[in-house]
């Protein structure tokens, strides 16, 4: 999806592919690259309206179908610059002896192994002489650890460490990678975990609310912007004041 009218940043001409595009954060994302002049096609399992037309239903936990859609994306755009992974699930909360394994397994695909495949698959089309950017919706659970939450806390840690090492091996190409570690971000996902955990993360961020989908995007608009230029491989929070490192 593309638009004339750019806000902000200038990201003309620029071809970025937002997996996880059809959940509230990635929509929000979508939109925002799109705001800034950006060439935007969504992945996920189901398409909403608007991207019909510049979309891939993709199943980001089978590699095959992720590089399949990879090439049909770089076809469709003549190339990709931009991988913004949004793709998520929280998994059930419930204590460690009592998580069924296929729920824990089920996360890390999704969450972890999913961000792999894409990367991957991104990775194999950039060309280290240009600017291109990699973005991973990480949290601040993988830094802190949530109660009850041991396969989202795991797969969030997992997703900071992959950029650190996609970060370091990079740095001396024009390929960036970045993670976000958002705190309670306001999204039905939020349906995903009971009310007394919701109050229990609320309660640890000083600002007293939860984040918003579109302070999530504005975060991201600016990593792949042309002004963000001596970071790679870092963990940028957006928490909240709740991350103490």
């Amino acid at each position: 999806m593309t638009t004339p009218q750019r806000n902000g940043y200038d990201l003309g001409g620029r071809r970025a592919i937002v997996p996880g595009g059809a959940g509230e954060i990635g929509q929000a994302i979508a939109r925002r690259l799109a705001s800034c002049g950006a060439i935007v096609e969504i992945w996920d399992l189901a398409l909403p309206a608007e991207w019909q037309k510049s979309g891939q239903i993709v199943d980001v936990t089978d590699p095959i179908a992720v590089s399949s859609a990879m090439a049909n994306a770089t076809q469709k755009m003549g190339g990709v610059d931009m991988l913004v992974y949004a793709a998520g699930i929280t998994g059930p909360t419930e204590m460690t002896q009592n998580y069924q394994l296929d729920a824990w397994h089920r996360t890390l695909d999704v969450n972890l192994n999913g961000a792999f495949y894409c990367a991957r698959a991104a990775l194999a089309h950039f060309d280290p002489d240009q600017p291109a950017h990699i973005v991973v919706l990480a949290s601040i659970a993988g830094k802190d650890g949530n109660p009850r939450m041991a396969a989202y806390s795991a797969a969030k840690a997992g997703l900071i460490a992959m950029t650190k090492s996609i970060g370091r091996e990079l740095a001396h190409t024009q390929i960036r990678a970045h993670a976000i570690a958002p705190a309670l971000i306001q999204t039905r996902l939020l349906d995903q975990m009971d009310a007394g955990t919701i109050q229990a993360n609320r309660a640890k961020i000083p600002m007293g609310r939860t984040g918003t989908p579109d302070e999530v995007a504005e975060l991201t608009a600016w990593l792949v912007s042309p002004g963000c230029t001596f970071s790679t491989g870092a963990v940028h929070d957006l928490s909240g004041g709740r991350a103490t490192y």
